[in-house]
């Protein structure tokens, strides 16, 4: 990002602390500001009391099936539709992959996720290099 643009904030819901770390690490890289979640009721909780631009969610810290952490993502922030990237493991689940798909839910390979995350976020609304949109909150 230029310098003068402004850092975007960054939910991430993910339940293992390696990978929370590595993550908050790639998006500050990508000029991104991170906070994390362990689980979904502690991200739909920070949903209601703080904006983010975007949400990185491991499905598998999710207590809730797909498509409904999906609907009260975007019931409590609707200025996130098209910005939760989703993070899928090595093996995914059919049924959660064709989830995702219906929901036109981008998603990014666990085993990949340093070089997807990189070309995905810069894909969500807003988050172009160069972006002078200012995001909303």
């Amino acid at each position: 990002m230029p310098p003068n643009s402004p850092r975007r904030k960054v939910l991430i819901v993910e339940g293992e602390p390696t990978i929370r770390n590595v993550l908050f690490v790639l998006l500050a890289g990508l000029g991104c500001d991170g906070d994390v979640a362990a689980d979904s009721k502690q991200a739909l909780s920070m949903l209601r009391k703080e904006r983010f631009d975007a949400v990185l969610l491991d499905l598998r810290s999710s207590h809730l099936p797909p498509e409904e952490m999906f609907s009260s993502i975007i019931e409590l922030r609707p200025t996130l539709v098209g910005r939760v990237l989703v993070i899928v493991g090595e093996v995914a689940d059919p049924a959660t992959m064709a989830t995702l798909e219906r929901c036109a839910v981008p998603h990014i390979s666990l085993t990949h996720m340093a070089s997807e995350l990189r070309s995905r976020i810069r894909l969500l609304p807003g988050f172009a290099p160069g972006t002078t949109e200012t995001p909303t909150r």
